[in-house]
């Protein structure tokens, strides 16, 4: 089933933005908010597998950062912010505000990961 928001060109206004024109706040300094596109959002379920969870607990053992699960983390949350860009980009935004992650455990080792913010068109502040 192809994804309506992760796919296609963006519309012509979009313009290319760069992480620096994604933030928490609800603001950007410099820029003022010309149009509200609305809510963007990507969802990534991820799952362990048998021997992640093996090295996972293994690394349980001796304490400290479990760098296998840290890694499977971080390129969970990288693949979703990824695509809620790609969904503002196609809506015509240049800039995401208020962005957020949510991570939720579906089931034993199956967790999902939410991004979202409000995609929006900036404009520099006169």
């Amino acid at each position: 089933m192809a994804d309506p928001y992760n796919s296609g060109t963006p519309s012509p206004p979009a313009l290319r933005f760069d992480d620096s024109m994604v933030t928490t706040a609800f603001e950007l300094p410099g820029y003022r908010v010309a149009r509200n596109l609305g809510v963007v959002r990507s969802i990534t379920v991820r799952s362990r597998s048998i021997v992640g969870n093996f090295l996972g607990g293994i690394q349980t053992i001796f304490g400290g950062n479990i760098t296998i699960y840290t890694e499977l983390c971080e390129q969970a949350r990288e693949e979703t912010y990824r695509d809620m860009v790609k969904h503002a980009r196609t809506l015509g935004a240049n800039a995401i505000i208020g962005m957020r992650y949510d991570a939720t455990d579906v089931m034993t080792g199956l967790t999902e990961v939410l991004c979202y913010g409000t995609a929006v068109v900036v404009e520099p502040s006169r």
